[in-house]
C-alpha cells in the first residue's frame, strides 16, 4: 500500500510560521493544466471541507481534497530556503516527468 501524503519538518515549520496564531491551513491541490498536464496549487484556507484530508505536524495543518490525494499518494511536501529563493516543493513518486519550474508534472 502506498504511504499517504506527508509533510517534511522544514515544511511544517514554515507553514506554522506563515499561519502564526491564525486558524488557517495550507491547502495543497493538484489541478489539470501547466506545461506537463498537472500543476500544484498552494493557498491558505480557513475552510475545511467535509471530505478533506487534514494532515497535522508540529503545529502546521495541510488540507488535501480526495481527488488531489490520489495524485499525491506517497509524495512529500518540503520547503527549501536557498540562495535563489524560498519555496514549497512536492517530491512526488507518481510524477513521470516535470517541467523546469517544478510546479507542473505528468503521470502515466
Amino acid at each position: 500500500m502506498t504511504e499517504p501524503f506527508s509533510i517534511s519538518d522544514a515544511a511544517a515549520l514554515r507553514i506554522a510560521e506563515i499561519v502564526g496564531t491564525d486558524q488557517a491551513a495550507l491547502r495543497v491541490a493538484v489541478l489539470a493544466g501547466g506545461c506537463s498536464g498537472f500543476q500544484y496549487k498552494f493557498e491558505l484556507d480557513r475552510q475545511v471541507a467535509a471530505d478533506d484530508v487534514v494532515i497535522e505536524k508540529a503545529g502546521a495543518r495541510v488540507l488535501v481534497d480526495p481527488t488531489s490525494l490520489e495524485l499525491l499518494a506517497g509524495a512529500e511536501l518540503d520547503f527549501k530556503d536557498a540562495l535563489m529563493g524560498s519555496y514549497f516543493r512536492v517530491h512526488n513518486p507518481n510524477a513521470t516527468s516535470s517541467c523546469g519550474c517544478g510546479t507542473s508534472f505528468a503521470v502515466d
